[in-house]
């Protein structure tokens, strides 16, 4: 394996220790997620491995062109190809360096639902304060800040309602019906109804940057299938077209309650009552989204890399934390565009 900072725009051959087989799938070893083996894993795979060939030559395109060299690092784990945050350094020309150099940045990262605070000094920080990813964490927090409950209580539910696993990642979700007793390790949440008109779920995979909303990822999946992996298709859309002002500025105080400076965060609007839902938060988020086309994959990268050049490149006179957003990255944030 490579060691960390050293950028070749190639997968690192010791990627191969973060999988393993077992019955009949590849289990990622980090977070016990099981990917079942068929054809549309295969198909992503190979539709991810040409755009990772994109990225490679959009990286080295960005580190061709004469701009400020920014560095960044992470703790205490490296991020893999395959999520977000290290694509969008790549694409943006910024040089990931080892943890505990003298980089412009650090980020926590760390694919697990809850993981262990860690110190980081006096460099700028983000997410550092997002330790807790849980379904019931992020629910308290949710009607914390939102004024209304996402989660239910099983045995008082007469009628349908969600089941699903307190990880991050499992996609194990199902529709119940109640009463029921709950089951250890499973939180209960109403049913969201998302479907439209040809009977198709919509998932808002909304991406922030500074705690602020920069682009949205509308996720179509057939109503019977809303809790799978893999999605039928997907869009990009500016968050002002998907969000009002006010559901923009109680996103943006949920980041901020959380710790989450750059991640992404699961959203479902309810088509009876018109209300928004944070399902999830992912803080080391994979991406972007297979099912999108080629030119809305760029556009996002784009959208994505310029975001956090800008938030390693803003003058910060504090570091972060989950209740404070830096001086100077809001009026970064304004200009961003899709």
């Amino acid at each position: 394996m490579r060691a960390a900072g050293q950028e070749k725009g190639t997968v690192p051959a010791g990627c191969r220790s973060d999988f393993f087989w077992s019955d009949g799938c590849i289990e990622v070893r980090k977070t016990g997620v099981r990917l079942k083996v068929d054809r549309a894993l295969v198909a992503e795979v190979t539709q991810w491995l040409l755009y990772f060939a994109l990225l490679t030559a959009a990286g080295l395109v960005a580190r061709g062109q004469r701009r400020r060299q920014l560095t960044m690092c992470f703790a205490p784990d490296q991020p893999r190809p395959w999520y977000l945050i290290r694509g969008a350094a790549w694409w943006a020309g910024i040089t990931v360096l080892p943890t505990g150099s003298d980089a412009n940045a650090i980020f926590f990262f760390d694919d697990v639902t809850v993981s262990r605070r860690v110190e980081t000094g006096n460099t700028p920080s983000y997410n550092f304060g997002c330790t807790d990813i849980s379904k019931s964490h992020v629910a308290a927090i949710f009607a914390e800040v939102f004024g209304y409950a996402l989660s239910v209580d099983p045995r008082l539910v007469s009628g349908q309602m969600v089941e699903k696993s307190e990880k991050n990642g499992v996609h194990d979700g199902r529709i119940v019906n109640g009463p029921v007793g709950p089951v250890a390790g499973h939180v209960y949440q109403r049913l969201v109804d998302t479907t439209d008109a040809n009977d198709f779920a919509q998932d808002l995979r909304t991406l922030c940057a500074g705690g602020v909303p920069v682009l949205v990822w509308v996720k179509v999946k057939p109503a019977g299938h809303r809790f799978a992996i893999h999605n039928r298709a997907a869009f990009l859309r500016q968050p002002s077209e998907i969000f009002t002002a006010a559901e923009l500025e109680l996103i943006r105080a949920f980041t901020l309650r959380i710790g989450l400076q750059w991640g992404g965060l699961d959203i479902l609007r309810d088509r009876h009552s018109g209300r928004i839902y944070i399902v999830d938060v992912n803080k080391t988020d994979v991406g972007p989204v297979i099912a999108l086309s080629w030119r809305d994959k760029f556009r996002s990268m784009q959208c994505l890399s310029r975001a956090l050049r800008n938030m390693i490149a803003a003058p910060l006179a504090a570091k972060p934390s989950a209740t404070e957003l830096p001086p100077g990255l809001q009026s970064a944030m304004s200009n961003y565009e899709v």
